[in-house]
């Protein structure tokens, strides 16, 4: 027996795998775009299927469509959305900028397995594609790919990031710490605050974010080819948008120019620019926690993160702060994909973004690793480390920076030369302020008492 079959299209004759769902014009894709094994990630393939049930859902509103042919697609296109034929979208990334070969993909494979279930043939362009374009299709499944992923992966994984640093700070408000800036020591803080400037970095990043997809909730369907809206009923872009909306429960709707909808991808460049936001305070959290860790002997210190895993291959008891490093890796990546997008962004000519799958990839691979980096740092690092109270108490007690506290009673001048000769002496600041001023003993505890100088500005987060 053949392994395949024949598929005919306006081109000829092509072989297509016998047990494949998808027919010619999928076939020639797999053949052109041999290039680098990337697929469209689940997410995409998932918000693929979402919209084109709704297209039938509209067509068949708008009396475009009789109801059993609307219910076969429809049931075909939520068994894509659901994955159960993933198998069947295996074309590459790279290919046709506008995501033409991925749109008929879906078009063929819900076509074939409508067919199956009505017992006659269901074409993939006129009826699945009914109304639709390529053109529109391609954004409007990426901006609702991006708007899910965003609020099923990205925004729970940075929510339980903040709530960890949340959590964390109350339990070590009591902690006073050295400050530092430039790397040098500083005034002291209570550990507490800087944790509450992490989590107000994370919940700036999330608010953020959320701005962007008011944007992204703007959907392309109703454009067709250029934005005219050829071939489709003037409401249908509405109609198809108010299905998503009931089925999802988020506010999509139609955009309100779809000339600007096909042609550019502003939307998602400013999703991506956000999400890189957070990726940049991700890696601000994620150093200064490898800092804070650094040691045990020769480092700052601070803290203890949760010991994972071992740390060398050659030096036994190491222990290095894995988690830390997966994250700032992640950020790396997502910093690199916002690149991508933006070049992306800039390739629409005319009216037609050509570099819709890429724009896709990057941004849906931005949120999802973000996401899951967050939890992990919010799971293994941040819940679990412990602070090395003792270490932390002696660098506050030696720390001739304090000096800064008495610049309003005995000036910047006799402060820094007060904080040299502790420096230089290796003596306690209080000892050396008693010697060179007139300060009393008492004045002095009041006017260094680390927990007191922490007590101006933001508290907490």
């Amino acid at each position: 027996m053949n392994d395949y079959r024949i598929e005919k299209d306006s081109l000829g004759e092509v072989r297509v795998p016998a047990g494949a769902l998808y027919g010619a014009q999928t076939q020639r894709a797999v053949d052109n775009f041999q290039i680098s094994g990337l697929l469209f990630p689940r997410s995409f393939i998932r918000a693929l299927g979402l919209v084109k049930a709704a297209c039938a859902q509209a067509n068949q509103d708008l009396g475009l469509m009789e109801e059993a042919m609307a219910a076969a697609i429809q049931q075909a296109a939520q068994e894509v959305a659901a994955g159960q034929h993933d198998a069947h979208f295996p074309l590459d990334i790279f290919q046709t900028g506008s995501g033409t070969s991925t749109n008929m993909n879906a078009n063929e494979v819900i076509a074939a397995l409508a067919s199956r279930a009505l017992a006659a043939g269901v074409h993939p362009n006129d009826h699945v594609n009914m109304s639709q374009s390529s053109n529109d299709v391609i954004p409007t499944a990426m901006h609702v790919a991006a708007y899910l992923e965003a609020q099923e992966a990205l925004l729970p994984g940075l929510q339980q990031l903040y709530d960890a640093l949340i959590e964390k700070a109350a339990a070590v408000d009591d902690v006073v710490k050295t400050g530092r800036t430039h790397l040098m020591d500083a005034m002291p803080l209570r550990l507490s605050q800087e944790l509450g400037g992490w989590a107000t970095q994370i919940g700036k990043g999330m608010v953020r974010v959320e701005g962007a997809l008011a944007s992204v909730a703007g959907l392309a369907l109703g454009g067709t080819a250029v934005g005219t809206g050829i071939n489709a009923h003037p409401a249908f872009g509405a109609r198809v948008a108010a299905v998503l909306a009931e089925r999802t429960g988020y506010p999509f709707a139609a955009n309100d120019n779809f000339f600007e909808a096909l042609s550019s991808a502003d939307a998602m460049v400013e999703l991506s620019g956000q999400i890189k936001t957070v990726a940049a305070s991700l890696m601000k959290i994620a150093n200064d926690l490898r800092w804070m860790n650094s040691g045990p002997l020769a480092g700052l210190a601070e803290i203890s993160l949760p010991a994972l895993q071992p740390g060398s291959s050659i030096m036994p008891g190491k222990i290095n702060p894995v988690i830390p490093e997966a994250v700032m890796m992640v950020c790396a990546q997502v910093i690199g994909n916002d690149v991508t997008v933006t070049i992306g962004g800039m390739s629409g000519n005319f009216q037609l973004n050509v570099m819709l799958p890429v724009i896709a990839y990057n941004v849906l691979q931005a949120e999802r690793l973000l996401g899951r980096a967050a939890a992990a740092l919010a799971d293994k690092a941040i819940a679990g480390f412990s602070v090395n109270r003792e270490r932390v108490a002696a660098l506050v007690d030696k720390n001739p920076i304090l000096v800064t506290a008495l610049n309003p009673v005995i000036g910047y001048e006799m402060g820094a030369q007060v904080a040299k000769t502790a420096y230089a002496q290796g003596r306690s600041l209080k000892e050396v302020a008693a010697e060179l001023t007139d300060l009393t003993p008492a004045e002095l505890d009041a006017l260094l008492d680390p927990a007191k100088l922490t007590r101006g500005g933001i508290q907490s987060a």
